[in-house]
């Protein structure tokens, strides 16, 4: 991994973005706000699934209302990352926590495709249904909580060594 780190630290699009006095922190500013319409977005279905809050509302209405939300901001989240490792790919790529965010991203990112898929493939049982299974309600739960460790291990990136230890491969 050192060595494509190396090789994509030489490509002209890394440079230009790690020679930019601006670039990474406005790909960063980019990323920070749209992982906060995401868990904004996220966060109010998790919220009707446990009954607190849109109790009136099906969960198909809620569902179908932040959907586009949590879709488009993980292809803007995709597209901000992306820049962030080319711009600076020793950082991220030979981090630990890096490593660990993708890790529960691919994790929330498969929790929440099935809990859509599942919700649109069953429509008429959740347009009917006020009442959530307590299983699902563990699943939004939980789903919430890998969200949250993402961003975690987002922020956690800066100081990787000093926290992982030997764990990260930088050290």
């Amino acid at each position: 991994m050192q060595e494509f780190a190396a090789w994509l630290a030489g490509t002209g699009l890394s440079q230009t973005i790690a020679s930019s006095l601006w670039m990474i922190p406005v790909i960063q500013s980019v990323h920070i706000v749209t992982f906060g319409v995401l868990i904004g977005a996220l966060l109010m279905v998790d919220l009707r699934i446990l009954g607190v809050i849109a109790k009136d509302q099906s969960l198909v209405t809620v569902t179908r209302r932040y959907a586009p939300w949590v879709w488009g901001c993980i292809v803007v989240l995709a597209a901000s990352g992306l820049l962030l490792i080319v711009g600076e790919p020793a950082r991220e790529l030979l981090s630990f926590s890096f490593w660990a965010k993708m890790s529960l991203l691919a994790v929330g990112i498969v929790i929440a495709a099935a809990f859509q898929i599942h919700v649109r493939n069953n429509q008429a049982k959740w347009a009917e249904t006020e009442t959530v299974a307590p299983a699902t309600k563990v699943f939004a739960v939980l789903s919430f909580f890998i969200w949250l460790g993402i961003i975690a291990m987002g922020r956690l990136i800066a100081w990787d060594t000093e926290i992982w230890g030997s764990l990260s491969p930088q050290a």
